[in-house]
């Protein structure tokens, strides 16, 4: 098998090792003790000490060294179990590399190429393998079945993969399986007897990473509120791990930042992920991050292959990316060559004969008279006809026009020759207007700017016009002999001179071009002609914002002084946020485009503006500023990173990340001299935002000697503030322009001033290693915990508008509050389609941010509701969601949910009463209700026989009079600005007392609450029946007492229930609409009866219906767990 290249010293390994053959560059040998018949005593004891070692540590009997002639390093590159396996890489050395190395003068070459090379093969091992463990279904579905047995979720939570492992528990280590599906990552163990299941949901994740303990180097940690977990033992932790990454951020994202994020067309369906969609998801987010590309990019190929790059007179070892629109290169060696080919820019695609110098070449011709040659390209023949068909409907799609007027017009003699792009000229803006927006630009062009607003309002600076030009006809200079040797296009190679050339300054005159091609917004411009020019004028949501902010982009600026660049500024402003409504505007956008504006043609100026915030920085302009605000949390990594001394003097970072945050959001616009800031700008275009951290922590380190020193927040950031104030840029044509927040412009001793070409460098020199495969890292980790801090601070608020108005203890307002956002997220794990942009909608007020649906409510009530009436339970919660939906959107939020526990636990009894007569009349109770219309199954009550209420003592006492006082007394206190109450009908009364039947079933005092509401339910009976025959001028509760003395009961009649024919009891049909009861004469009935008093007036305890609904509530949603023949699925406590 092939190794990773690792010097050793020969010489400390002769006595181990035995030469068995040898050419120019490469040793084959074998070690002693091993296939030697007798054998001296040396190779006996090798053989021996080999034999006994544990298989893990033994040492392949056969090896492949790379030698450089004159060097003592060598470098392992294979080793082998058989001669038979190590002569197979030894002939493929012989037969692909021997003669290929000859051709090389440099002996660090041949070694770099070499390794290279044997890099490349063991990740195209790697791949093979994981695509070989891939295809066994009959393994995977072994899998499946037992992930189901164990954990008994929907059919909708499919399994993603599966794993070897161990838990640690504390010091304890627990072997089992970890299953990790679409929403959750599970583990199971059975050992000793005892088993151990752990269902952690991706969405409780709040950091992922991997660290070391004491026993194990390499554990994959999961952190969650409460708890952290770690994992380990794997046989690919790299493997696992990324996919946990990949899970993690495609579940968050997707329930909790729904706002701009779009999957990917292979994940939008989650039932359908598989491994491999998510691996092919993160080499897809890593070709658009890398290259800077639209995110409609689909990446349909990487594989190894050579460039031949002419400034090197060499082929470069990289790897070609194809995509629906582009072909990428990228050397091995990070910053070595770049190249981006879009397809528009590409003539032609043909295959080369092979030969043993060029195996499988094919040529890309470009359109600027350029060629690129690609080598050892494997499967050409397939890859070819792919690009071919790809070419071909690229350019039906846009079709280029040839310009037949030759070249006079080329304003700048540095772009001689060829166009940059398509149809798009830098000296005079040429397009071929799309045909249905003809008439509109030959009216809107006039109004746009013809040229960068910097020509129109050229200033001088402090320097002699001679000393200007001179610096800046230098760096144009410098560009044109780059641009000869590199290409001038989009299409140019990006090695580590045009860097070097960024980091100087970008001269005036080319700022603007180059920002296009660095970007590649070029070829958005090019490919939508016309498309700016309607855009203008157009109305959009976001007006108002825009006019407030105008004025206050560059007001030093004479551009943006007077009324042309402030007219540019709204163009395009308002052109984008039609174009992108989700996005439309934000506060930075003003600052950014301003100066783009100065740089750049006013549709230069959209485009460039379309790529940074679509695709250099996602996620950064909108109301959450999430993406800001996770490169703010990679950046305070770094600097404990790379700057432990100032971390560990400022313990608490936040102070530097409320004044980092305005770095990324404006690329340090706002906060530096523009004339020093562009600089700044110049190495975004060229590098991302790498470039933007680097400098970050340029920043930080020279002054990080004052900052170790001050005594506060407060000092620390008066030093960065005064810092940033005096970055100077001594090159500049233009005059010192301070920055937009200039803190301290009126020091009254000098300030020493640094020149921003000398921070730039030492940004590159000493924190330029970050690539950009680290930097998406660490953002998919941070982003985990940026998200989770965002629900954090929802939940704080949700509890802090929710408390005053409750009586809930708060820690038990925060389990209720976990438990109804669990609810949510579960009816979006697995009911489809699941509504997650109707029910999560993060510019909503807290409160309203998460909502339930009637299932979910029910399912919740079932849970929490100390009013538990058997079957009749989800009755209840039907109408009490019924009753909690005010705008009949199906909906119900948190605060509404909580404010009805609330009185079931804590409320007054008539506070109590109250809520269930609202939950027995109309909105609650309806016509369709399912339980409305069948009969009281009980036995009847019977109107016809006087009412008794008895005493202990046997003496019979009249409570007519109390029972008068009680209903006037609570008319008095009724509150008048409350609307009152309509009166129930006899039909909802019936549901009334049903409800109240079942709520006493399995009481402790159940028969003698069953009596007290049948006295109650007889006597309401009675005073309905009196209002029914009463006329309208007469009071309902006095009519109802005169009756009630009129019939004076006897001490020898009781109040239970006697059987009556159904007439008796509800009045004919015509009748039933004029049979009601008020709420008043419900309360006053109930107070009669001590055991129902006590009945809504003991205290309820919440927290034992909060712990087992925690441990039951995935049990109840699933609904088919039996719990007799398997243990409970209980919710890990993380």
């Amino acid at each position: 098998m092939w190794l990773k290249p690792e010097e050793v010293l020969l010489k400390n390994a002769l006595k181990l090792w035995v030469t068995h053959k040898s050419s120019c560059y490469f040793i084959l040998q074998r070690r002693r003790g091993h296939g030697e018949g007798g054998g001296r005593l040396t190779g006996r004891l090798v053989g021996a000490l080999d034999a006994v070692l544990d298989s893990n540590a033994r040492v392949a009997p056969f090896r492949i060294l790379l030698q450089v002639p004159g060097s003592q390093v060598y470098s392992p590159i294979a080793c082998g179990a058989t001669l038979e396996e190590i002569s197979q890489h030894w002939d493929w050395l012989e037969q692909n590399l021997l003669h290929t190395l000859s051709v090389f003068d440099n002996k660090e070459d041949i070694a770099s190429f070499v390794k290279g090379k044997v890099k490349a093969l063991i990740a195209e091992e790697t791949s093979s393998k994981l695509a070989e463990q891939e295809e066994e279904p009959e393994k995977f579905r072994d899998a499946l079945v037992k992930f189901e047995a164990r954990f008994n979720f929907p059919e909708a939570e499919k399994l993603v993969t599966y794993y070897s492992c161990c838990c640690w528990k504390g010091r304890v280590p627990r072997q089992g399986w970890l299953y990790l599906s679409i929403n959750h990552l599970c583990f199971y163990s059975f050992f000793l007897g005892k088993e151990l299941k752990l269902v952690i949901p991706w969405a409780d994740i709040y950091k992922l990473e991997r660290t070391s303990n004491v026993f194990l180097t390499d554990t994959i940690r999961i952190t969650t509120r409460h708890k952290e977990r770690d994992f380990s033992m794997f046989l690919s932790l790299d493997e696992v791990f990324k996919i946990m990454e990949q899970l993690a951020d495609v579940t968050l994202r997707r329930l909790l930042d729904n706002e701009l994020f779009d999957l990917d067309p292979d994940l939008q369906e989650p039932s359908q992920i598989t491994k491999r969609d998510l691996e092919a998801r993160a080499q897809k987010e890593f070709f658009r991050a890398f290259f800077r590309l639209p995110r409609k990019e689909r990446l349909h190929a990487v594989m190894a292959c050579s460039l031949w790059t002419p400034f090197s007179r060499r082929h470069t070892a990289g790897q070609m990316f194809t995509s629906d629109s582009y072909i990428c290169f990228a050397s091995k060696e990070d910053g070595c060559c770049n190249v981006i080919l879009p397809l528009r820019e590409v003539v032609s695609i043909e295959k080369m004969e092979d030969t043993s110098l060029l195996p499988n070449p094919i040529i890309v011709s470009i359109r600027s008279k350029m060629a690129f040659q690609f080598i050892e390209l494997k499967d050409r023949d397939s890859l070819v006809e792919s690009l071919l068909v790809r070419l071909k409907q690229v350019h039906a799609n846009h079709p280029v026009h040839y310009d037949s007027s030759g070249n006079e017009d080329m304003a700048s003699p540095v772009f001689p020759s060829t166009s940059m792009c398509s149809d798009h000229r830098f000296g005079k803006l040429e397009m071929v207007p799309s045909e249905d927006g003809e008439d509109h630009d030959k009216e809107a062009s006039p109004l746009l700017n013809p040229e960068a607003l910097i020509a129109i309002f050229q200033q001088s600076g402090s320097q002699s016009p001679d000393s200007r030009m001179s610096r800046e006809q230098i760096k144009i200079n410098l560009w044109n002999d780059h641009f000869v040797e590199y290409g001038r296009t989009v299409c140019m190679f990006r090695t580590e001179k045009i860097r070097k050339l960024v980091a100087m300054g970008i001269p005036e005159s080319l700022r603007g071009r180059l920002w296009l091609l660095f970007s590649d917004a070029v070829t958005d411009l090019a490919s939508h002609p016309g498309y700016y020019g309607n855009l203008v004028g157009k109305c959009c949501l976001v007006s108002e914002e825009i006019e407030r902010d105008l004025h206050r982009s560059l007001p030093e600026h004479p551009a943006f002084q007077n009324e042309t660049g402030i007219a540019a500024l709204r163009r395009v402003l308002t052109a984008y946020a039609h174009r992108n409504p989700k996005i439309g505007y934000c506060q930075s956008m003003n600052i950014l485009t301003s100066v783009l504006l100065l740089y750049a043609k006013e549709e230069e100026a959209f485009w460039l503006l379309v790529a940074v915030c679509e695709r250099m920085l996602p996620d950064y302009f909108n109301h959450r500023v999430i993406g800001a605000q996770v490169d703010q949390s990679v950046f305070e990594e770094l600097i404990k990173e790379h700057l432990p001394e100032l971390a560990e003097h400022m313990n608490d970072l936040s102070a530097l990340a409320s004044v980092s945050l305005s770095w990324f959001l404006t690329l340090f616009l706002s906060i530096m001299p523009l004339e020093s800031a562009v600089n700044v700008i110049d190495c975004f275009f060229y590098d991302g935002i790498k470039a933007i951290f680097q400098l970050g922590l340029a920043v930080l380190d020279a002054n990080a000697e004052d900052l170790c020193s001050s005594k506060d927040d407060g000092q620390a950031l008066m030093i960065l503030s005064r810092f940033l104030d005096h970055i100077k840029n001594e090159e500049s044509p233009g005059p010192s322009v301070g920055s937009y927040h200039a803190f301290f412009s009126d020091d009254q001793e000098p300030y020493p001033v640094t020149d921003i070409a000398d921070l730039i460098r030492d940004s590159y020199e000493k924190f330029g290693d970050q690539t950009v495969e680290q930097i998406e890292h660490l953002r998919c980790k941070h982003r985990i915990r940026v998200l989770q801090g965002h629900e954090d601070t929802t939940r704080q608020n949700v509890l802090r508008v929710v408390s005053p108005e409750v009586s809930l203890l708060p820690e038990d307002l925060e389990e209720l509050f976990d438990l109804f956002k669990r609810e949510h997220l579960m009816s979006c794990y697995w009911e489809q389609p699941s509504p997650v942009l109707q029910r999560h909608d993060p510019s909503r007020p807290y409160v309203e941010q998460y909502r339930i649906g009637p299932q979910q409510f029910a399912s919740l009530f079932k849970l929490v509701s100390p009013w538990t009436c058997g079957a009749h339970t989800e009755i209840l919660a039907e109408r009490t969601f019924r009753l909690l939906d005010d705008n009949m959107d199906h909906l119900v939020e948190f605060k509404g949910f909580v404010g009805c526990l609330d009185i079931m636990y804590n409320g007054e009894m008539n506070e109590k009463i109250k809520l269930l007569y609202r939950l027995h009349i109309p909105p609650a109770l309806t016509e369709n209700d399912q339980d409305s219309q069948s009969p009281l199954k009980s036995p009847l009550l019977s109107t016809s026989r006087p009412l008794v209420f008895g005493k202990s003592n046997g003496d019979a006492t009249d409570y007519q009079k109390q029972l008068k006082q009680m209903i006037k007394d609570l008319a008095k206190e009724k509150d008048k600005s409350e609307k009152e109450l309509p009166k129930m009908s006899q039909r909802e009364f019936i549901q009334f007392c049903k409800t109240l039947y079942s709520m006493f079933h399995e009481d402790p005092e159940e028969n003698e609450l069953y009596q007290a509401i049948a006295t109650v339910t007889t006597l309401l009976l009675q005073i309905g029946e009196v209002g029914q025959r009463s006329s309208s001028s007469g009071s309902c509760s006095q009519e109802g007492g005169e009756d009630l003395q009129a019939s004076a009961p006897s001490p020898d009649q009781d109040s239970v229930f006697a059987a009556a024919p159904q007439d008796s009891v509800f009045p004919e049909a015509g009748r039933e609409g004029d049979w009601t009861v008020s709420l008043e004469h419900i309360l006053a009935s109930l107070l009669t009866e001590q055991s129902l008093v006590n009945f809504f007036e003991k205290p309820l305890e919440i927290k034992s219906k909060l712990e087992n609904a925690k441990i039951n509530q995935y049990s109840l949603k699933t609904g088919e767990m039996s719990r007799q023949s398997q243990p409970e699925l209980k919710l890990s406590n993380l």
